[in-house]
């Protein structure tokens, strides 16, 4: 009864995502706009620095919804070694920030972007140095299509990981940290694939979480305490078009 329960339950999952990403190709939305920084120092590199990421979802052979992930190169200047989503800075030539990530994509991990049926573009999220960073969920349509090809100059493994498991207060940890005064948590997660084991934490960890809240409509299962700076983007533009 259980499994049926759930199986039923991932289905109608599955069902509303693939409706999103119906409902995102007939109606595009506008790209994102850039937080206005005229009158804020505080968002000064914002409007300049701009990525986005895949947060790409597939349906294992189990009825499991797992999540594409990577171990960034030991040869990287910066957060080598960490576990990462496909992505990176934007480019002059990207239309918005669904290409930059299909981009992005096809360079690091050679998933063909014509594989990927988009289904929104998540909250941005902006580092403490101004990088916005623009999550975008999409699903893979065919797996047996999809042949992981990493870019040894920038990716060390590609390995995929439930993502539900980023509600779940299992394999967590967290570390309290403070920035300007105020408190936020940083969430560590364990997880092991293939013998390898992988810790995803930080900023990864944060679009993680929205994500799998996006899909699963419901919030983590622990207090996530998210820093203020994350959210600079979004509270940067509160009005309306």
């Amino acid at each position: 009864m259980g499994s049926t329960s759930n199986s039923n339950s991932l289905g109608n999952v599955l069902e509303r995502l693939e409706t999103l990403a119906q409902q995102y190709r007939l109606h595009k939305p506008s790209k994102l706009p850039v937080p206005d920084d005229t009158n804020s120092t505080q968002h000064t590199l914002g409007s300049k620095k701009r990525a986005a990421v895949l947060v790409c979802l597939f349906q294992d052979p189990y009825g499991d919804l797992r999540v594409i992930l990577t171990k960034r190169a030991s040869t990287l200047s910066t957060h080598s070694g960490e576990v990462s989503l496909p992505g990176g800075k934007r480019e002059e030539g990207d239309a918005d920030d669904v290409q930059t990530a299909l981009r992005e994509a096809k360079e690091e991990i050679g998933l063909d972007p014509s594989l990927v049926n988009v289904v929104t573009v998540l909250e941005p999220f902006v580092t403490k140095i101004g990088l916005t960073v623009v999550p975008v969920l999409g699903i893979l349509s065919d797996m047996k299509a999809f042949s992981p090809s990493p870019n040894a100059a920038e990716v060390e493994a590609i390995f995929d990981a439930p993502i539900e498991m980023f509600l779940k207060d299992e394999n967590r940890r967290e570390e309290e940290r403070e920035w300007m005064g105020v408190k936020y948590l940083l969430h560590y997660f364990d997880y092991e694939a293939e013998t390898e084991k992988y810790v995803i934490w930080a900023l990864t960890a944060g679009i993680l979480i929205e994500a799998a809240s996006f899909v699963f409509e419901r919030p983590p299962a622990f207090l996530e305490q998210r820093p203020n700076f994350w959210n600079r983007a979004t509270n940067s533009n509160t009005t309306t078009t």
